[in-house]
């Protein structure tokens, strides 16, 4: 309905001599005001010279004539808003589209035939997986489900750093340790951990650590023109079946958290890709040399300048980045490419995509960085060099034993568990921080991944008391609610989408449950008035909310 409306907006304004005006079409915060509102006698009266009050008198008039028989209402209200009331007929269509179309009620085709390419997750080998990789995973899986419920072809990937000095630490460690044959990720973890405190108290540690860490790009990079010594041999081994296990680890909690990714992009990959771009790009006087190093010199758009490859001729993070740009582009060629990582990297991707830009421009026009903020306990946020990062896998086992607290059944519980993570992860906008209490995480009263998915239960289990008896419909004279709120799910999945913005969603199913929650306790649904049309209301909600939850990433459990 919101394009309808849009559309009578437009024409309105057309007629009335405004062009090229950008306004809203949205639902009011106050739900007297309607089911609709538009602010675009305000933003027009400039444009046309006029009052916004008296603007808004015609534009109501004209919109009047063209929706007819489709509201009851258009009120003109504050300084030049209009608010717009459905007649119960439009209210009732929405209700039935939403009973009728099940799994499919939200979706639509309007991205078919577009093509976008996801980065998230990127956990690096060597290392255990943190929150930080858990929230991007959680995002990211949320912005590939909407984008395919518009039609749109997307493939997700992750970029895990597979070489670097994380790597040469980590198989320091191993080496110290006489390790030939690792056994788990812990292991890994372990050795990492007193290598990173090695690196910072003991020179000669450090020497070792670097000197490895050069070797490494050498063996990993050109492993098929470099010549090897038994030794390099031994390290390439020990460096493959690292990688393996630690994606095994990896593979393990994605399972668990529900994320689907179709390929995984290494540091190895990227690192011949990037050097030789990065290398043609010096010889074009997109970068410069200084002091042995290859530079980007983002002040002269605007940024900071950032090193592309160091003096001892390993690339950094950025010519990976520039590497992993273009090998997207030949193995998936698209019209979008988004990136999801801690805010903490904007800053590294404004210089990235500048020097892309130059590069490659259409390359960088469509890619974008969508940055998320960071998830700290009530403790505040935890460092990896003191060796007590928060863990997705600590995150989760601590939740999950919470969980536990009101349901024994260990099944329910982890999916009550990871419900509550992704729920808090994707309730916040943008790039905002999140401060997590696993408690409140975990609350039945509201604002909460259980309370979500409790509203769903209920309403089932209603469904399936009532059985496949029920009589003729007959729907009182004036909506429900909740009958207008169900109405406008489709358009806040696709601006969700639209605005790569989860939280919009989240907030929406977050209110429904509140109406649903509100109408059960009022209204008696088996043996009541208006039966049929009450239980027509619970499927339209079980489809809304359980296909709002899929968007996200969030499975119910049967019962909690």
């Amino acid at each position: 309905m919101e394009s309808t409306i849009r559309e009578a907006v437009a024409s309105a304004l057309h007629k009335l001599g405004a062009e090229g005006v950008a306004f809203t079409i949205e639902r009011p915060v106050d739900a007297a005001h309607g089911d609709y509102a538009t602010n675009a006698a305000l933003v027009s009266a400039k444009q046309l010279g006029q009052n916004p009050r008296e603007l808004a008198d015609e534009l109501a008039r004209s919109l009047k004539e063209t929706l007819g028989d489709k509201v009851t209402s258009i009120e003109v209200a504050g300084p030049g808003f209009v608010n717009i009331t459905l007649a119960r007929g439009v209210v009732s269509l929405a209700l039935a589209e939403a009973d009728a179309q099940g799994a499919t009620w939200g979706t639509d085709a309007t991205e078919v035939g577009k093509r976008a390419i996801i980065d998230y997750a990127n956990p690096n080998p060597f290392k255990e997986m943190h929150i930080g990789h858990l929230m991007s995973a959680v995002i990211g899986e949320a912005l590939t489900r909407l984008k395919r419920s518009r039609g749109a072809t997307v493939f997700g990937s992750s970029f895990g750093g597979d070489v670097g000095p994380h790597v040469a630490k980590a198989l320091w460690g191993l080496k110290k340790e006489g390790v030939a044959e690792i056994s788990d990720a812990q292991e890994i973890g372990a050795a990492y951990a007193r290598a990173s405190a090695a690196y910072e108290t003991d020179d000669s540690a450090k020497k070792e650590i670097d000197a490895l860490n050069v070797r490494l790009y050498d063996l990993v990079a050109r492993r098929h023109e470099v010549e090897m010594s038994g030794s390099d041999r031994e390290l390439l081994s020990l460096w493959g079946k690292g990688r393996e296990i630690s994606m095994l680890e990896f593979k393990r909690l994605f399972a668990i958290f529900g994320t689907h990714l179709d390929y995984d992009f290494f540091d190895s990959d990227t690192v011949e890709p990037g050097l030789r771009v990065v290398k043609d790009g010096l010889a074009k006087g997109i970068f410069e040399e200084s002091d042995g190093a290859v530079i980007y010199p983002g002040e002269k758009v605007g940024l900071h300048t950032l090193v592309f490859v160091t003096s001892r001729g390993t690339p950094t993070y950025e010519t990976k980045d520039i590497g992993l740009a273009f090998l997207k582009e030949e193995r998936f060629p698209s019209d979008e490419s988004i990136i999801v990582t801690s805010n903490e990297q904007t800053g590294h991707f404004k210089v990235v995509l500048a020097a892309l830009a130059e590069l490659a421009p259409n390359l960088a026009k469509k890619t974008k960085h969508v940055p998320h903020g960071f998830l700290r306990l009530t403790s505040g946020k935890m460092s990896s060099r003191e060796g007590n990062v928060i863990t997705a896998a600590g995150l989760l086992k601590d939740v999950t034993e919470h969980a536990m607290k009101r349901s024994p059944d260990p099944l329910v519980a982890e999916q009550v568990a990871v419900g509550a993570v992704k729920y808090m992860v994707l309730r916040q906008s943008p790039g905002s921080d999140i401060i997590f209490d696993p408690e409140k995480s975990l609350s039945l009263e509201g604002d909460s991944g259980p309370y979500l998915q409790y509203a769903l239960v209920r309403a089932k289990s209603v469904l399936a008391q009532a059985g496949e008896n029920a009589p003729k419909a007959d729907a009182p004279a004036e909506p429900y609610f909740i009958e207008r709120l169900i109405m406008h799910f489709p358009e806040v999945a696709a601006r969700a989408e639209r605005e790569l913005s989860p939280n919009l969603l989240v907030t929406y199913l977050t209110e429904l449950a509140g109406e649903w929650n509100a109408f059960y306790a009022k209204e008696r649904i088996i043996g009541g008035e208006h039966e049929a049309h009450k239980l027509l209301i619970a499927r339209a909600f079980v489809h809304t909310m359980q296909n709002g939850l899929t968007l996200l990433g969030i499975h119910t459990p049967e019962r909690l």
